[in-house]
């Protein structure tokens, strides 16, 4: 992108809508290209850190810049290979850890306060969320559907539940004000112009 003072504006603007008590974490996915829908799909509500954590026996994916339209240039990677330092460092930012799984103890998406800080964390395509991250969680949701099949692709899923948080926070009006503090904007709009 060209450094006019065009180019500051729109960067500008685009962050000033970022929601840093807003964020995913992406528990060993295996597709790529649902590591960069997903991606893509935190870009377009103003998720400003994305954790990706791959533990276990999952092999560790590469995430090209192609794949997912050049979203990670805008976003903060933070990947992890431990669920207990991964989960310790959300919730020190202040952010509750909610699960996707089907289960009696799941609540409906649309139930859920977004405007609050929150980490929704999506599992492996095949096996969902693992054991572990479960039992860590503070919450537990699920995304009601009407069919016979009752799981959606993780990008899918993940898209749609982002842009619940989406529709919640702007009704709350979060995208007319800063949510950073006043030197993180700075901070970050100064690490954008590099970009």
């Amino acid at each position: 992108m060209e450094r006019t003072p065009k180019r500051l504006d729109k960067l500008t603007k685009v962050l000033r809508k970022r929601q840093p008590n807003l964020t995913i974490i992406l528990e060993n996915i295996n597709d790529k290209h649902n590591l960069a829908a997903c991606l893509r799909s935190c870009d377009a509500v103003g998720v400003s850190d994305v954790y990706i954590l791959y533990h276990g026996e999952q092999p560790i994916r590469k995430l090209g810049r192609n794949a997912a339209a050049s979203a990670t240039k805008w976003l903060n990677i933070h990947r992890y290979n431990d669920v207990d330092k991964c989960f310790t460092d959300i919730r020190s930012k202040g952010m509750k850890i909610i699960t996707t799984a089907l289960g009696e103890k799941s609540v409906s998406l649309y139930d859920l306060d977004l405007t609050e800080g929150v980490a929704l964390c999506f599992g492996n395509e095949h096996a969902g969320v693992s054991p572990k991250a479960l039992a860590l969680a503070d919450g537990n949701f699920n995304i009601p559907q009407a069919g016979m099949i009752q799981s959606l692709n993780i990008s899918v899923a993940c898209a749609v539940s982002l842009y619940e948080a989406y529709r919640q926070r702007k009704d709350a009006k979060f995208y007319d004000s800063l949510q950073y503090s006043e030197s993180e904007f700075n901070q970050e709009l100064k690490n954008w112009k590099k970009k």
